[in-house]
């Protein structure tokens, strides 16, 4: 393809880090729905922290014709591009059912200003078959063309790592494929010309949709199986961070712990190859087995604390109790499926009084989407009972004894906490 003008749609924690990177090569037309987040975009601000002031007003003030990045809310603007690539979010439900209405969506606009000979590639997280059999009818509805005759598709799963800094979307291999043997290697060209890394061209579009969603999949059952370890060697008084340390001394073992399981994508993808499965006829015993494990996390740390206080003759009821972390991961603001909110629930039921520091997060955002009301400054207050949930590198450097009551207990949920702790996973 020659001018190529990519179409970008979704800002979020993948969509703009991606944006950035065509736009150091491309001309880029960043499109989301959310007005407020374009706004900020065009001002030089990533409130996710992904991508870096000065490195994103550096794009954004680019005027070389030939590349460079412009964002929008406006579906007009995206009308003259030529390959679009949705990064839009891929949730559950209540239900933990994949809600697809974001793709649905997505391709919806798209259809309505595709051209001839236009590819769109799809990089959210899904099950096999996904792009072809949901998306691109929808594309096919919405614009009159032909699929694979005057449109194509592609598909190239996002392995963006929210605040991570060294494995940054230039430098993670790149997944490419496409709708036509001859498509996966316009898709893949376009890629290798930004992604420093490398790619692989996987023979098809379900092929590349499987192997993403068997990523977090893996991780996810393995976590599980450490969760299920640390569960286990508790009710043996034997410490799992020393069972693991000591197991990790041969070449091949894991180096997996135990934790709670959150995000957008570990906590979320097993659901959508689970449910093709069920569609299929299949019962995928292992990944839902993983799944259930990981989601009773939380309620077992808030056992364990209730247990702790109990042994140590610390009145449960009215306990003021401290939780260090809200987001899913440490050093970065990223709150989406938190399963720190589950410690909440659980131990809101026996009435004790909970106080929430995280210095990562915006707490309206908070506020508005777990009714939870976090401090992001440290509090100046003594505590009966203080819970490591995330391992923010702040944490490290907190003086407990200014927070402890005489009679009190700390439990570490990420086991990186030095000196003694009176319990962890």
């Amino acid at each position: 393809m020659e001018n190529i003008k990519i179409g970008v749609i979704g800002l979020g924690y993948v969509g703009l880090p991606l944006a950035c990177l065509f736009a150091s090569k491309y001309n880029v037309v960043g499109y989301d729905i959310n007005n407020k987040r374009v706004e900020e975009i065009n001002s030089g601000i990533d409130t996710t922290l992904e991508v870096q002031s000065s490195h994103l007003k550096s794009v954004l003030q680019s005027t070389l014709k030939t590349n460079g990045l412009k964002c929008s809310s406006i579906l007009n603007d995206i009308t003259d591009c030529n390959v679009y690539i949705v990064t839009v979010p891929t949730p559950i439900d209540v239900h933990k059912k994949p809600d697809l209405k974001p793709l649905y969506d997505s391709s919806a606009a798209i259809g309505a200003v595709l051209k001839k000979n236009d590819i769109v590639i799809y990089e959210s997280t899904v099950y096999p078959g996904v792009t072809e059999e949901e998306c691109v009818p929808i594309l096919e509805k919405h614009s009159g063309l032909i699929f694979n005759k005057d449109f194509f598709a592609g598909y190239s799963p996002e392995r963006i790592n929210p605040g991570d800094k060294l494995h940054t979307v230039d430098k993670i291999l790149k997944v490419t494929s496409g709708s036509t043997p001859e498509i996966g290697k316009k898709v893949d060209d376009l890629y290798a010309s930004v992604i420093t890394a490398g790619t692989h061209l996987a023979p098809s579009i379900k092929v590349a949709e499987a192997a993403k969603v068997i990523e977090n999949s893996q991780r996810d059952i393995n976590i599980a199986f450490v969760n299920e370890l640390a569960k286990i060697f508790n009710l043996m008084d034997i410490d799992t961070q020393d069972v693991l340390e000591a197991a990790g001394t041969k070449w091949n073992f894991l180096p997996f712990k135990p934790g709670l399981v959150g995000g957008h994508c570990i906590g979320v993808d097993p659901y959508y190859l689970a449910e093709k499965a069920l569609d299929l006829g299949y019962n995928p015993e292992i990944i839902l087995a993983g799944r259930r494990l990981n989601d009773s996390m939380g309620s077992y740390v808030a056992s364990q604390v209730i247990k702790l206080l109990l042994k140590n003759d610390i009145p449960v009821k009215g306990s003021e109790i401290l939780v260090l972390g809200i987001t899913f991961k440490e050093n970065c603001p990223d709150v989406r499926n938190s399963r720190v909110v589950d410690i909440h629930k659980n131990l809101k039921e026996y009435g004790v009084n909970l106080t929430t520091f995280d210095p990562w997060v915006n707490n309206e955002e908070v506020f508005k989407e777990f009714g939870i009301d976090v401090m992001t400054e440290l509090p100046n207050h003594k505590f009966d009972a203080i819970i490591q949930a995330v391992s923010h590198d702040k944490f490290q450097k907190i003086d407990f004894s200014l927070l402890r009551k005489d009679a009190s207990i700390i439990y570490d949920v990420k086991g990186t906490l030095k000196g003694n702790v009176d319990g962890r996973l």
